[in-house]
């Protein structure tokens, strides 16, 4: 019998694997791209910015960069055996490690034991330490002490969420670069090649809605999709997609806004009981009064908003009448 095989999840399936499949951050695959191509490969990288922006993506693909056997160079084949092990979480000289779970001095101490040596199998030793602003004091000065004396063919690459409880000292001894968030317009361009790819069905408002959800994460918007397919199936209607995203009707948003518009204050006390029966988290409910505050913004001083944000024509009408 043909053995079934396992699911792959969105998130790790599109997951980029060359530099010019990043998306959103063309500043910092220009830089590398331009390092790698000059031969001008820094000792430390600090990679920092929000979660589901592609800071270890980008860490390992630098890492079959500077390792494949074409290289180093800013286009990896993804075919050669150090691509390969570096893809499959293989590689005897890329360490990865979670600075979370390690942060205790011994472990950083044996980071730097194993560091003493040149690289056993690839060109060059690459350290990815994620979330790197969990370390301890200790460790940090163990770390410091190891950037001070740099192993040689060794690189660093710290990725962290919080950049500001990263010490100076570290930082100063690093490239910095600063990950942004994913614009909409990024996320939606990105999420309609898997639908294509995945043969699903849905609407650009949808994709529209998974983006704003998302909040400038990639990753979360490609798990969003993912959820969304395994409810709905290949058609993935708006409705559906409210239903799975906890999104506040229209007609309530409209509701608020014109109670806020004629000054209603006493109004707003039984909408919010309302949306507290219903279900609705509170702190949804406020990003999404936000955007629709924005909308009407847009509608009021552009010719077409749509041309920014997808509405359908029923919506696009209420907000210019409002």
């Amino acid at each position: 019998m043909m053995e079934k095989r396992e699911y792959e999840i969105f998130a790790r399936k599109y997951r980029p694997k060359t530099f010019e499949e990043v998306v959103g951050q063309n500043h910092v695959v220009q830089t590398l791209v331009n390092a790698l191509r000059k031969g001008k490969i820094g000792q430390a990288y600090l990679f920092s910015g929000m979660r589901g922006v592609g800071k270890t993506t980008v860490a390992r693909i630098l890492a079959k960069a500077l390792n494949c056997v074409h290289g180093p160079t800013p286009t990896p084949c993804n075919e050669c055996e150090f691509c390969q092990a570096i893809a499959n979480d293989q590689a005897i000289d890329v360490l990865e490690i979670d600075g979370a779970a390690s942060r205790k001095v011994d472990e950083a101490r044996e980071i730097r034991e194993g560091l003493k040596y040149r690289p056993l199998h690839s060109r060059y030793k690459v350290v990815i330490i994620d979330e790197v602003h969990m370390l301890t004091p200790e460790a940090f000065a163990t770390l410091l002490k190891i950037l001070e004396e740099p192993p040689a063919k060794t690189v660093f690459i710290f990725a962290t969420t919080e950049a500001h409880k990263v010490p100076k000292t570290i930082i100063s001894r690093c490239q910095h670069f600063e990950f942004k968030r994913i614009s909409h317009k990024d996320i939606v361009k990105h999420l309609e090649y898997i639908a294509r790819e995945e043969g699903l069905s849905i609407s650009r408002e949808g994709l529209y809605l998974i983006a704003e959800a998302a909040e400038g994460s990639l990753r979360d918007a490609e798990s969003i999709l993912d959820k969304a397919a395994a409810f709905s199936g290949e058609k993935i209607s708006d409705d559906d997609l409210k239903v799975l995203l906890g999104t506040v009707s229209q007609s309530l948003l409209f509701e608020v806004s014109r109670v806020i518009f004629a000054g209603q204050a006493g109004e707003v006390f039984s909408l919010v009981d309302k949306l507290v029966e219903s279900g609705y988290e509170l702190v949804t409910f406020y990003h999404q009064l936000i955007h629709h505050f924005r909308k009407i913004l847009l509608a009021k001083t552009m010719p077409n908003f749509r041309d920014i944000i997808p509405v359908n024509e029923e919506e696009y009408q209420q907000y210019l009448q409002e």
